[in-house]
């Protein structure tokens, strides 16, 4: 009627309306009669996969989960490496910087992200459709990364079983070692002399010597193959039953590690020249500060170690029970994670002190970074050690335990996000056994590539590119998007709101993240873009003597672009999707979808926040003010 009535000079009057079950009376004066508390249930029904959604057991069981999700492989032999190559102690302090301008920022968003939209990596971009393609990007980074980190489980496993011989097979007590030892004249082809545990990780493990380079893969090794499957299945049964088992498997797959790094430190410490690999470890080197290398560094080891950006930690928060205090557990789990990382070096470089001593070389020779360090320098360091088989099997077991964790946090982000958008799976427990036993065979048989002669050429590729630009540019776009286009302001109160009960430091930390959101974190973020591309186009890449080929860079560059490419291919489909000019699909396709709402105000959420009118679904209420129908104001679902 407001057409007609319009036009009309009205008096004092009362008008009553029913919209959508909703009375709204009006009278001259503009007075509206309050409307009703809109009650949640009201709201658009929320999605069959959310009715079903599982949530953690406890607390707990998410504390651990993201503790063994980011304490991986890289706390133990990237963070002590990295510290050592840029200045010792000194590193600590671009390295707690980047800590707190990038990672406990970044951290807190997908943390809050996936636990205020009870959503997978892809579902979660309700809140800013343009954005989709951020989630597809992070499941492109999360694939090339299961690829290949379950390989180097399966590493992990053939020196456990390798390790219940005695003597140990690449110590020099082994018969077939005695003459390596003895004589010293086996080598690589360029003069330097190769140890025993050099020489059984690259003929009998990975078989590199059979094969030429990237082109020349060669044969399976069967042997890899079969400790590949025996991961592969273990993931498998862990994940069967989805958080109510993994959730349950952390409790010691998250806590072992930690009990067998106490262990190695007390030991360490009694050792003959350890004090020589602490001081190596924590020795500084001021002028390194000024060297963009080092802070590069950092940035990328805070990415590395706390899993920002692939999705992981989106999806295991989405479990989370709306009102859990999302800010306290970014503290301690970013904290207790950098603190892991220091304390692991004083396990590592103290033993590799005493390897250094009982050989008479410099602790820098005994050093390496990456695979080398975890497969061979540490085992030859165990086997110096009065009773060598049980730290072996001890060392590797908390290696297992380390990597099996963080696989944990990547398949979940790669299931949840496959729940999400096809529900029907989570309603019927075989058909969602069947996608996942199919989902582990398809990564399987993918990763036999990287058990063959020449999969270790493979394995340094995808390892170098899968979390290179695409992973940066993939968290500049979800920092800036949620800050400019979602609303920081918005995106605080919705923290706020789920921690409701919270202590009053908590709307200050608030605050603290806002200014890094929207200033420090994108400045530091492009930085290190800048520098990941400068370094990327005037360095090489090579796996010990050899070089890559031009066209295996150009293939690793390719992957790392499909990551971030989903960005701007799925922003065009989602403006294609809307109508009007140019700029109103943009506006149209930045603004949260009515779903977004609605879903979490099922779980006690703010329901009708930033809706735009022409996709409002739930009851809405129109007040007319100044005796004038032209003049409406819209409040979606309640008083927003």
């Amino acid at each position: 009627h407001a057409n007609e009535a319009g036009k009309q000079t009205l008096g004092n009057m009362t008008h009553s309306a029913h919209l959508n079950g909703h009375a709204i009376t009006q009278n001259g004066h503009g007075s509206a009669a309050p409307p009703p508390q809109c009650d949640p249930s009201c709201l658009t029904p929320p999605q069959p996969a959310l009715l079903q959604r599982e949530q953690w057991g406890g607390k707990y069981e998410f504390l651990l989960s993201c503790m063994g999700y980011c304490v991986g492989l890289g706390n133990v032999w990237r963070f002590p490496y990295l510290c050592y190559r840029n200045g010792g102690g000194v590193f600590l302090i671009p390295y707690f910087i980047m800590l707190f301008f990038t990672g406990v920022p970044l951290f807190l968003m997908e943390l809050s992200l996936g636990q205020y939209g009870a959503a997978g990596p892809i579902m979660v971009w309700k809140c800013c459709p343009l954005l989709k393609g951020i989630g597809i990007g992070m499941l492109c980074v999360s694939t090339l990364v299961c690829l290949y980190y379950n390989v180097i489980i399966a590493w992990t496993f053939y020196y456990l079983g390798s390790s219940f011989q005695s003597p140990l097979p690449w110590s020099c007590d082994a018969l077939a070692n005695a003459g390596l030892c003895g004589n010293n004249t086996a080598g690589n082809g360029s003069g330097r002399v190769l140890s025993p545990s050099e020489i059984f990780w690259n003929e009998r493990v990975l078989g590199v010597v059979n094969s030429e380079g990237l082109h020349d893969p060669g044969p399976v090794r069967w042997p890899l193959a079969l400790c590949l499957l025996a991961a592969w299945i273990l993931i498998f049964l862990c994940m069967l039953k989805g958080i109510r088992s993994s959730g349950k498997v952390v409790y010691v797959t998250a806590t072992f590690p930690y009990l067998v790094l106490i262990v190695l430190v007390i030991r360490g410490a009694t050792l003959e020249g350890s004090l020589q690999g602490v001081a190596f470890y924590l020795t500084p080197d001021w002028e390194r500060l000024s060297n963009a290398q080092v802070w590069n560094d950092a940035a990328s080891q805070i990415f590395y170690s706390l899993g920002i950006g692939v999705g992981g930690l989106l999806s295991m928060a989405s479990y989370n029970k709306f009102d859990n205090n999302v800010i306290r557990d970014t503290l301690i789990i970013t904290i207790g994670n950098c603190s892991t990382s220091f304390f692991a070096g004083f396990a590592i470089f103290s033993i590799l002190g005493h390897m250094a001593w009982k050989k008479g070389v410099p602790v820098a020779e005994v050093a390496d970074t990456g695979p080398g360090l975890a497969f061979v320098a540490y085992p030859e360091a165990l086997a110096l050690l009065p009773g060598s088989v049980f730290w072996s099997i001890l060392f590797f077991l908390m290696l297992f335990m380390l990597g099996i964790d963080t696989l944990f946090g990547n398949m979940e982000g790669i299931t949840t996000a496959v729940l999400d958008e096809f529900p029907q799976l989570r309603l019927n427990t075989f058909h969602k056994s069947l996608f996942l036993a199919a989902l582990c065979f398809c990564f399987y048989l993918m990763g036999l590539l990287l058990v063959t002669d020449g999969g270790i050429y493979w394995f340094t590729l995808i390892d170098s590119f899968s979390t290179s630009f695409g992973l940066i540019i993939i968290a500049l776009f979800m920092c800036l998007g949620i800050s400019f286009f979602y609303g920081v302001n918005q995106f605080c109160q919705d923290i706020l709101d789920m921690i409701c009960h919270c202590p009053p430091w908590c709307s200050k930390v608030v605050l603290y993240f806002k200014a890094c959101w929207m200033f420090f974190t994108p400045f530091l973020l492009l930085f290190i873009l800048t520098y990941i591309f400068i370094e990327m186009y005037n360095t090489t890449l090579h796996y010990g003597p050899y070089v890559y080929p031009r066209w295996g860079k150009a293939l690793g560059v390719c992957m790392a672009t499909v990551s971030c490419l989903q960005i701007l291919i799925w922003a065009i489909v989602a403006i294609s999707k809307e109508t009007g000019t140019l700029k109103e699909r943009f506006k149209k396709s930045i603004r949260p979808l009515n779903s977004w709402r609605a879903n979490n105000a099922s779980s006690g959420g703010r329901p009708g926040a930033q809706m735009e009118p022409e996709r409002v679904e739930a009851p809405f209420t129109v007040t007319l003010t100044d005796m004038d129908f032209n003049t409406l104001t819209w409040e979606a679902g309640s008083q927003a």
